[in-house]
C-alpha cells in the first residue's frame, strides 16, 4: 500500500481533528512501531504499521459502512445547527471525520440508512443507473387498488409532470404495500402515492439491495456493516 502522512491516516480513520493529533504528536503520546511519531507529515504504510495514541492501538480501515436504524424526527445529514441528524447517532467508537448518509430518508421516515465516508461507494448506491432496490412499507390512509400495481410497475407520472422509473407494488393488507423503488427523488414515495389521492401516514424502509434491516437492530442504533454487508447492497 502507498504510504500516507500520520496525521492524516489518525484523521481517517478517528473522530480527532489534526490539530487535536499533533497536539498528541508534539507531546510524544503517538507511536509507530513502538517508536515515537516527531513529526505529523511523517509517512507511513498504514496497514503493515502498528499505530498507538497514548498507548491505545489504532487500528486501519480507510472506509467505514455503518447501518443506522433512523427513528423518526431525526434529519438525513451530516449536521445541522439545531436539529439532531443520522451522524449524531453514530457512538464515539464508529465515528469518522467526513461521515454522511448515503441518500436520504425523510424527516418523518423510519428504517434503514447507510452512513459512511466512501463517496464512491454512495454514489454506487444512489445513482439510479446501478438499480440497487430500496424496499419500503408504507401504511396509507386510504384503500390500495389493484391497478396501482400495473400503474407502478409502468411508472408513476407526478403532480410536475415527472415520471419515475417503474417499481414494484406489493399489496399486503388494505391499506400498507411494500414498494421497492429505484429512484430517489425527494418525497418521492409521497408524491406517487398522492398521485392516487393517498396520503402516507407511516413509511419505513428495511432493505437497499440484498441488505435487510436486523430485527435486532432498534430505532436509534447503529451497526458497523460487514463486507459481505457492503456487498449486499451492490
Amino acid at each position: 500500500m502507498e504510504t500516507i502522512r500520520i496525521d492524516k491516516m489518525l484523521s481517517n480513520v478517528t473522530n480527532i481533528s489534526r490539530s487535536e493529533i499533533k497536539r498528541f504528536i508534539k507531546r510524544g503520546e503517538v507511536t509507530v512501531n513502538g517508536k515515537v511519531v516527531k513529526t505529523a507529515d511523517e509517512k507511513i504504510d498504514p496497514e503493515s504499521s502498528e499505530v498507538k495514541i497514548k498507548g491505545q492501538t489504532i487500528g486501519y480501515n480507510e472506509f467505514v459502512y455503518i447501518m443506522l436504524n433512523k427513528p423518526k424526527g431525526i434529519l438525513s445529514a451530516s449536521n445541522d445547527k439545531s436539529r439532531k441528524t443520522v451522524v449524531d447517532l453514530v457512538p464515539e467508537n464508529l465515528k469518522r471525520q467526513k461521515l454522511f448518509p448515503v441518500g436520504r430518508l425523510d424527516k418523518d421516515t423510519t428504517g434503514l440508512i447507510i452512513i459512511t465516508n466512501d463517496g464512491e461507494y454512495a454514489h454506487k448506491i444512489i445513482s439510479p443507473k446501478n438499480k440497487t432496490g430500496k424496499v419500503y412499507i408504507a401504511t396509507l390512509d386510504g384503500a390500495l387498488k389493484e391497478d396501482l400495481i400495473s400503474e407502478f410497475k409502468k411508472g408513476v407520472v407526478l403532480a410536475d409532470g415527472t415520471k419515475c422509473r417503474p417499481a414494484s407494488l406489493e399489496i399486503l393488507e388494505s391499506n400498507i404495500a411494500r414498494l421497492t423503488l429505484f429512484d430517489g427523488k425527494y418525497h418521492e414515495v409521497k408524491r406517487m402515492f398522492g398521485v392516487f389521492d393517498l396520503g402516507v401516514n407511516e413509511l419505513h424502509r428495511y432493505a437497499i439491495g440484498d441488505l435487510t434491516l436486523p430485527d435486532t437492530l432498534q430505532s436509534g442504533e447503529c451497526l458497523l456493516m460487514s463486507a459481505e454487508d457492503v456487498e449486499k447492497t451492490l
